[in-house]
């Protein structure tokens, strides 16, 4: 059947052509790109997908380059902690050569402590200077905020703690093991002496964890002067003795597993009597049974107990006075009173507020994805402790100088040694088992989820160049088929010749 009105195969020809150039321009647009999808009709799941994965991947890189931040800012710190660290051990020197007090001049004395002066204004210095673009480091800039410290605390050190925004975190301690003394009770029957023989003697050896030392007393002498005696050598022995009606309570100096009382007879003398235990339930209760006569040469040994319990329910790491807890949640570090420590189910509290070194080391901006790190304030004024004082008071004029108590002084030295030791192996800590960690775990991350967004928006050239020839030779065979379609109806002027 011939018609013009209306050219079938042209129209055929005209659509097969179109969408075949289409299909060209299609293959040619994702070859130049480089993306198999460039508009939402591409793959408009895919498009999804890849835009959520392209989103994640921002995030991830971020948290990569926070964690690289956080590394250079400790690194920083560790930096100055260490020269800190450098005087501090020149300081320990100078208040053991200042001790040797028959062996210095005065004017050796007062080079020391102009020396000693020189050393604090340093470490005060590089406290206050130390920064990472203008924010201080080590001056307290990036400790942790409390308030509302329980009395039963009498120290704390906070290293870590996540805190929800607006927020804060309540500490609570709950002592379930009490802190004790090591100690023995010697009893004598009265309140002094009383051997069979008035040449007889009583002598005996106790030890603690500091040194041991040997006694002997006489017939008659008191309780009392046994008591200052043994206190004498305190210091050395690490034992302490006061009178307790017709007995003597000798403990030792400090709390906590590692200390010990050991007593042993060397010459009874007939002394009446016995050396018994402490409590091993609670040091201040009366021991009546358990002990070991004085004519027996079996040594009596008691050690000392760590307080134990739970802060914010995580189980207490004690020594001695200190409860230290270690969670993801909180890293913290209580010094408590002695009343708090030693009385079971007392419990002690503070509140952290704010405060820390916040770096967000995730791909989610949530508590999870953060870390605050506390770093302490190291300047003079800070470091040190409540017992023995701060290392600003070995200055001129100071408590703890040259001229004043250096048994004192090299004890606080000892202490800040080990505050700014202790600092910088949390600081180590975290580079190395937090943020190498994090930043080794994004980088698998980013590899991983780049790999899938290539796979779903990425363009195949191999797939894509086959289409690119298909489409080529069927938009030139489609071209020729039209051409032909719209010569087919000149072939009606034939039948009109």
């Amino acid at each position: 059947m011939s018609r013009i009105n209306t050219n079938v195969n042209s129209l055929i020809a005209t659509r097969v052509l179109t969408n075949n150039q289409k299909q060209q321009s299609s293959t040619l647009e994702k070859l130049s790109t480089g993306l198999a999808i460039n508009r939402g009709s591409d793959n408009p799941a895919g498009l999804i997908a890849s835009e959520n994965l392209r989103g994640q991947k921002a995030a991830i890189e971020a948290g990569i380059t926070n964690a690289q931040r956080a590394d250079q800012i400790v690194s920083i710190a560790d930096g100055g902690l260490n020269e800190v660290n450098d005087q501090l051990v020149q300081l320990q020197s100078l208040v053991s050569q200042s001790s040797n007090t028959s062996g210095l001049s005065a004017e050796e004395k007062d080079a020391n402590q102009s020396q000693i002066d020189t050393i604090l204004q340093t470490i005060d210095r590089i406290s206050s200077t130390t920064n990472f673009q203008g924010s201080k480091l080590l001056n307290g800039n990036y400790d942790f905020q409390v308030n509302s410290v329980n009395s039963n605390v009498s120290d704390y050190k906070i290293n870590a703690a996540k805190i929800p925004q607006g927020s804060s975190v309540a500490v609570t301690t709950v002592v379930s093991t009490s802190a004790q003394h090591a100690g023995v009770f010697l009893s004598a029957g009265g309140t002094s002496l009383d051997l069979t023989s008035a040449s007889s003697t009583f002598a005996f050896n106790l030890g603690g964890a500091k040194g041991a030392r040997s006694f002997s007393f006489s017939s008659g002498t008191s309780l009392s002067s046994i008591e200052t005696t043994i206190n004498t050598y305190k210091s050395i022995t690490g034992v302490s003795a006061h009178t307790s009606g017709n007995g003597i309570v000798l403990k030792s100096t400090d709390y906590g597993s590692d200390q010990f009382v050991s007593f042993k007879t060397t010459s009874g003398g007939g002394q009446t009597g016995g050396v018994y235990q402490l409590n091993a339930t609670n040091e201040n209760a009366s021991q009546t049974s358990g002990g070991v006569a004085y004519t027996s040469t079996a040594e009596v040994r008691d050690s000392g107990q760590d307080v134990g319990g739970l802060i914010n329910g995580i189980a207490i790491r004690g020594k001695g006075l200190v409860a230290n807890a270690n969670s993801d949640a909180l890293d913290i570090s209580l010094t408590l009173s002695a009343s708090g420590a030693t009385t079971v189910a007392s419990t002690s509290s503070l509140t952290i507020t704010g405060g820390g070194a916040k770096f967000n080391l995730g791909q989610a901006v949530d508590l999870n994805s953060q870390v605050r790190l506390g770093i302490s304030d190291t300047s003079s004024k800070s470091l040190g402790d409540t017992t023995n004082g701060r290392l600003s008071t070995l200055a001129s004029g100071g408590a703890n100088s040259v001229t004043g108590n250096l048994e004192t002084a090299q004890k606080i030295v000892n202490t800040a040694i080990s505050q700014v030791a202790s600092l910088r192996g949390k600081l180590g800590s975290f580079q190395k088992n937090t943020v190498n960690a994090t930043v080794n775990s994004l980088n698998v991350a980013l590899e991983n989820t780049s790999a899938v967004e290539s796979a779903i928006r990425d363009t195949d050239f191999a797939t894509e160049t086959a289409k690119l020839t298909r489409s080529q030779i069927l938009v030139s065979a489609a071209s020729t088929v039209l051409q032909t379609a719209n010569s087919q109806p000149q072939q009606v002027l034939s039948l009109l010749r």
